[in-house]
């Protein structure tokens, strides 16, 4: 791959809410590009399913669960691509996604716009500095209006949007667009969609065309002398200069481009296709940074050239049936079958065996991966977000944003078997999901399985029914409380214990106090020896280690600052593990003075739902402490959006189909941790106790 190939590369992201129509335009973008030569739906009728969902379970909920990759070719330009799930129980699919990907196609549903999960992974793409084009999807359904959802774009994203084509009819009358930058009407013949037809603009359409032009030109010359100039001059206008223009302006991140058609109906995929092209960047065009682990994590600039040392970014694992898959953008260098290269989390060297593009679920064989391209290695040893490097280079690539699970169920095997079997499937789903944990439970020998929502842990135990043959039984839904404390308390505590030969001996004081943003800081502010240096990061861990496990419900302790400014050793008795005792001992004794309390995950409820059934709606939210916080209507449809706490939404989504007759849907995403009321706190008590006795 030549380093002058890179300036035609495009790696790209497709992400949007649920049911906006990804996978079935990453569909058709697979069939113009002439990777696959039939076009399959997202629920196949045909029952074979849509290409980039290959797992059974999508195939058959019509979701995509895992992002999946592939690569085509359009116009001299290789596009990688990945299709990333929109349910935001598999958000960390987004997030790798985004983590390496150059540029992104944020699509939206014609009739519903900017929804919850829109602004999710708006939120994403910006954590990632990823630029992105907008499509407007589905313009055939009825209530698609595009104008509206650029507006939206405008104003609830903070996008500068800017309409570079105009529909050629809406709903059932959908036809095509106009192309504002040749001022052409584009019309999609054949079967598929696959023959362009380009014809005059119809003559209704022929003054709002000049408008969207006319504002789409004021736009873009923000960002080209020339282009203004040219204006100015009334002078023809090069279609070159006006697409230079707008890409400066995507790069810069001070534009965001909208094209718009229907995926279903296969009207305005190439036009797209031309998009990615024209405006989205090369790896040429992004700045990469590593850290350099030498010089106190200062920024190294990579360098997108196949012949400078290598480093590379792990970003998604899977098990197949060849061994373990590690998905791998090359940043800088070039990953070649035979040579070495170093994991820079594990120190250990490895050598480069088969390397594969793939192709969702199929791949072939290559030989080298250039730097800008992505592909994957197999039977290396590494976990997601390793980094890998050349021999003597010693940096390291920024980790990816994981958030912590907020929702848990305990699995029980039936039989030796599944137990032996699940372990497998345990392990091996932890290691590709980030954002799954799993824990053993000493006290009811339960394994507690945690992740994003209801949905992510239905998702794996489904696998493990139907890829690792286990049978088990599942528990009730246990909720990720936390404790923290609302005063200040002060400690003074000695730990004092005397058998034959050396004793321990350990005083610390101090005091505890709230910190609602961090999770735990400690600070010494000890002198004059009165605890030995040595003994003061005992102390640290015996505090951490308390913040396991509350003294009052037994819940993990969020939100503390502990000060130590006094203690006493000595010369014979104390030690490491004495100032560890004495550190538990005082954590216990400020905890209780420091009046503690309760705190739940609250999520952000956004529910969808026709008008008819609003009251329904909100009478169901607000039986589950819902608090509301906005409103509105969107045509048709109206949207909700509340804070409710994850305890109360168990089972939400059967209610919710009976009372809309199934016609409404939600999202729901973790929002904050919040105090539990007090009667609440007094039930969930109860339930503690009579689990704890029964030993459940």
């Amino acid at each position: 791959m030549a380093s002058n190939e890179i300036i035609n590369v495009r790696n790209i992201g497709i992400s949007a809410h649920i049911d906006s129509g990804k996978t079935t335009l990453t569909e058709r973008i697979l069939f113009l590009t002439k990777r696959i030569h039939r076009i399959h739906e997202v629920r196949g009728k045909d029952g074979v399913g849509a290409t980039m969902d290959s797992m059974e379970l999508e195939k058959e909920r019509g979701i995509t669960i895992a992002s999946a990759a592939t690569y085509c070719t359009w116009k001299n330009h290789e596009i990688n691509i990945i299709d990333t799930p929109g349910h935001v129980d598999f958000t960390i699919e987004v997030e790798r996604a985004l983590r390496v990907m150059d540029g992104s196609v944020l699509v939206l549903c014609g009739v519903g716009g900017v929804q919850s999960q829109s602004i999710t992974v708006d939120t994403q793409m910006k954590r990632y500095n990823v630029p992105c084009i907008a499509f407007i999807n589905k313009c055939d359904r009825s209530g698609a209006n595009p104008d509206r959802i650029i507006s939206q774009l405008r104003e609830k994203l903070g996008h500068n949007a800017i309409a570079l084509q105009v529909p050629i009819g809406l709903e059932s009358a959908h036809e095509g667009v106009i192309d504002l930058v040749t001022m052409k009407a584009l019309y999609f013949d054949g079967e598929s969609g696959q023959e362009i037809r380009e014809a005059e603009i119809p003559d209704h359409l022929v003054e709002t065309a000049r408008s969207k032009r006319e504002e789409m030109l004021d736009a873009a010359s923000m960002f080209s002398d020339e282009l203004t100039e040219a204006i100015l001059d009334d002078a023809e206008i090069d279609e070159k200069l006006i697409r230079g223009a707008i890409r400066k302006g995507l790069l810069l991140h001070k534009l965001t481009p909208v094209l718009m058609g229907s995926a279903y109906k296969n009207k305005g995929i190439q036009p797209l296709l031309d998009g990615f092209c024209h405006y989205l960047p090369s790896p040429k065009d992004v700045e990469n940074h590593a850290l350099d682990i030498e010089d106190n994590e200062a920024k190294v600039i990579l360098k997108p050239d196949s012949t400078a040392p290598l480093v590379a970014l792990a970003f998604k694992l899977e098990d197949t049936s060849y061994g373990q898959l590690t998905y791998i953008r090359v940043y800088q260098g070039r990953l070649a079958k035979s040579e070495t290269m170093f994991n820079m989390r594990t120190g250990k060297k490895i050598k480069i065996g088969r390397i594969v593009r793939m192709h969702a679920n199929k791949m072939e064989d290559v030989e080298v991966i250039g730097a800008g391209f992505i592909g994957a290695l197999f039977g290396i040893d590494c976990a997601s977000g390793d980094t890998f490097v050349a021999p003597g280079i010693n940096v390291s690539m920024s980790s990816m944003y994981v958030p912590d699970p907020v929702i848990s169920l305990s699995v029980k095997p039936k039989d030796h078997k599944s137990e032996a079997n699940m372990s497998k499937a345990l392990n091996r789903f932890v290691k590709e999901d980030p954002t799954f944990n799993t824990s053993f439970n000493d006290e009811t020998g339960e394994t507690l399985i945690s992740g994003m929502g209801e949905l992510h842990l239905e998702i794996y135990i489904e696998r493990m029914k139907r890829e690792y043959s286990v049978e088990i039984t599942t528990g009730e839904p246990r909720v990720a409380y936390r404790e923290t404390i609302t005063q200040t308390a002060p400690f003074d505590y000695i730990h004092k214990k005397q058998t034959g030969g050396s004793g321990q001996f350990g005083r610390v004081a101090g005091y505890m106090e709230p910190a609602p943003d961090i999770e735990f800081e400690f600070e010494n502010k000890v002198t004059g020896g009165n605890i030995p240096t040595q003994y003061i990061s005992a102390c640290e861990k015996g505090f951490a280690a308390s913040m396991k496990k509350g003294p009052w419900m037994k819940y993990p302790v969020n939100g503390i600052k502990i000060v130590l400014n006094d203690g006493a050793s000595h010369a014979v008795d104390s030690s490491e593990m004495a100032f560890q005792a004495a550190a538990r001992g005082a954590f216990q004794q400020a905890y209780n003075r420091a009046t503690p309390v309760l705190l739940e995950p609250v999520m952000k409820v956004v529910v969808e739902t026709p008008g008819e059934f609003f009251g329904n709606v909100m009478a169901s939210l607000n039986q589950r402490r819902g608090m509301i916080v906005g409103s509105h209507d969107e045509g048709v449809t109206s949207s909700i959006e509340a804070q409710v706490p994850l305890a109360e939404m168990f089972g939400y989504a059967t209610v919710l189909r009976s009372l809309t007759q199934g016609k409404a849907q939600f999202t729901m995403e973790f929002s904050a941790y919040k105090e539990v009321p007090k009667s609440i706190v007094e039930e969930i008590s109860k339930k503690r106790a009579s689990a704890d006795s029964s030993g459940a």
